[in-house]
């Protein structure tokens, strides 16, 4: 194997990640470089710049440059078209999606034109090795391009899915990129993975908590997407078990978190990628664990299975059954060190309750979408803010409250006086500290749960998921109206408290 072209590109995207992302910073405190605004799930609601991403592209198209005219005898020029021409398409993607939100419809089609570009260019998976047996399955074409496709875009949006916690996404890609410059075996993936090598230590220098920069859609996308590309050209002999299945366990902890998700969701009701709060990192920062420490735990679980996925690489999996069974312990093991974890084995009860809420939910998101287009349609957020507590009444809120700058209105939906125990979500308007919405509901008891009588909101988990979904909505409606009418958002008269709306 050669170590100098390794060490050259890993020491140039270093200093390239270094630098472009110091005039990134410099750029964004003084400029109009801006961010698009935050959104209701992102925990963090600071103006930081989420342009990292761009510091990771710039050292890969430099390191693609140079080996592509510099003659090195790892590379070869069309093997660099073929790797770059994707990559940095489903960066602009991604990079796109941070200036503007584009809509998770439009993302989704544009990875997937983006896979299949990469399948025509000739990275795909044609043969795959029959495990625990002898000789490889030759998949035909339209087989191969499915396989492919689903592949690029899983890898793809599982960075993306990980990346809400600062240091984690970057961490986790440096160890997958570490493990595919050994797969590489010396070869132009070896020289690509190394070169990430540098650019994420670099990268995370500025994010790692506390952050100055995030990756962005842009580097979550660039990074899955070319972990994806490498894991496939990595395979030897056109056959990809053991070159998918050892990353596949550096993986693991966003597998498990977005399998979680979407089984959450899928019970609910909710819209499977339908982002939220509730993924392990936003749960376990919720528990009042620390930032650093959540990301240096994250490591040491993601370092253990970076081994296993050596040992199942350097078996060409032989013994996949034993390996998999140490990760599952271990995943077990770590489980139980979690106090919400419990919930996760009370099978029969989490699927009672979420099947319970499926009705609610329903409605909810059906009520939203209608508050979402009436915010292009009002003249003024006074109407809107109506339309709202018309909707909070019909979701079973007792109380809402609207403040926008320095006005504020405020609406007893029902009868019902207020509690001590009632239970009450605020929500800030992200990109406005100074507006925020909050929803009261009184705390029901479990003889009131259970009656069929009860009209009320069923329990404290429905109402945490309909107080966002209720949240969500009032802040698109409210981002709408200001496109409309490129004004902040405020109320036209004072700090007048509205009567209840007309019951329907």
């Amino acid at each position: 194997m050669e170590i100098f072209p390794l060490v050259f590109a890993g020491g140039v995207s270093l200093a390239i990640s270094l630098v472009s992302i110091w005039l990134i910073l410099r750029l964004a405190g003084y400029s109009t470089l801006k961010n698009r605004n935050p959104e209701l799930h992102h925990t963090h609601q600071t103006t930081t710049p989420r342009f990292g991403g761009a510091g990771l592209a710039f050292a890969f198209a430099a390191v693609s440059i140079a080996f592509w005219f510099g003659g090195f005898s790892v590379t070869q020029p069309l093997e660099c078209r073929r790797l770059a021409i994707p990559v940095l398409a489903m960066f602009a993607l991604g990079f796109g999606d941070d200036l503007w939100h584009l809509g998770a419809r439009f993302k989704l089609i544009g990875q997937i034109l983006v896979a299949s570009l990469a399948f025509f260019l000739g990275i795909s998976i044609s043969d795959v090795s029959v495990p625990f047996g002898s000789g490889s399955l030759h998949l035909a074409p339209w087989a191969a391009w499915l396989v492919t496709v689903l592949w690029l875009v899983a890898t793809t949006n599982l960075i993306n899915l990980i990346d809400g916690v600062d240091g984690l996404a970057g961490g986790i890609s440096l160890m997958l990129m570490v493990l595919l410059a050994y797969l590489g075996g010396g070869g132009y993936v070896s020289v690509f993975a190394a070169s990430m090598v540098g650019a994420l230590l670099g990268f995370l220098w500025f994010n790692f908590p506390p952050a100055r920069i995030y990756l962005g859609d842009g580097g979550a996308y660039f990074m899955g997407f070319l972990i994806g590309c490498l894991t496939i050209i990595s395979s030897r002999k056109g056959t990809v078990f053991a070159a998918l299945i050892a990353p596949l366990f550096v993986l693991a902890l966003p597998i498990l978190d977005t399998s979680l998700a979407i089984l959450r969701r899928g019970l609910q009701g909710l819209p499977l990628f339908r982002p939220d709060r509730l993924h392990l990192h936003h749960r376990l920062l919720n528990a009042g664990v620390s930032r650093r420490d959540l990301v240096i735990g994250a490591y040491v679980f993601t370092a253990f299975f970076l081994f296993l996925g050596f040992a199942a690489f350097w078996h060409q999996g032989e013994h996949l059954p034993l390996v998999i069974g140490v990760a599952i312990l271990f995943i077990l093991l770590a489980a139980g060190k979690l106090s919400f974890s419990r919930e996760w084995f009370a099978v029969g009860r989490v699927l009672g309750n979420s099947l319970s809420m499926r009705a609610d939910i329903q409605y909810a998101l059906a009520q939203n979408q209608w508050l979402i287009l009436e915010g292009a349609r009002c003249s003024d957020l006074d109407g809107l803010s109506e339309d709202a507590a018309f909707i909070a009444r019909k979701l079973g809120f007792d109380r809402l409250r609207i403040r926008l700058g320095d006005q504020e209105k405020k609406w007893q939906l029902t009868g019902e006086p207020a509690g001590e125990n009632d239970w009450s979500v605020c929500q800030h308007l992200p990109g406005h500290a100074e507006c925020e919405i909050e929803v009261t509901a009184r705390a029901t008891t479990e003889a009131e749960q259970d009656s069929p009588d009860h009209s009320g909101i069923a329990n404290k988990k429905t109402f945490k998921i309909l107080s966002e979904l209720f949240a969500e909505g009032w802040v698109k409606a409210v981002v709408r109206w200001e496109r409309q009418h490129a004004l902040p958002p405020r109320f036209s008269g004072g700090k007048n408290a509205s009567p209840p709306p007309a019951k329907a």
